[in-house]
């Protein structure tokens, strides 16, 4: 886990896969979650992919677990498709979805979301 202050976006945790998972030996995905967006960064060889979710239309957190690793799957009130990721370890796929609560919940009472 990383943590960075991007300046616009306030505090910002990043969570990275492990590498003994399907799809994320060479590049393993990441998620990032600060007070406006929650970003998956996928890279590959040549750029990367990112999808993000504006924090205030996150509409659940879905963390399956198994028994070493967590799938976790970000959905949005949207309708669009969800983040999903796995090869997280559990305590990481918690933090997250700790973290989007807590930065909603923030937001509400702020009356920003």
């Amino acid at each position: 886990m990383q943590t960075g202050m991007p300046a616009n976006q306030g505090r910002s945790e990043t969570f990275t896969a492990s590498r003994w998972t399907r799809g994320n030996f060479l590049f393993p995905t990441q998620i990032a979650v600060n007070s406006e967006h929650v970003v998956r960064i996928k890279r590959r060889f040549f750029g990367s992919d990112e999808e993000s979710i504006a924090l205030s239309k996150v509409a659940s957190v879905k963390i399956n677990k198994g028994l070493i690793w967590a799938d976790i799957c970000i959905e949005s009130t949207g309708g669009t498709d969800p983040i999903q990721s796995h090869g997280h370890t559990k305590g990481d796929a918690e933090r997250i979805r700790d973290l989007v609560e807590s930065l909603q919940a923030q937001g509400q009472r702020a009356g920003q979301v």
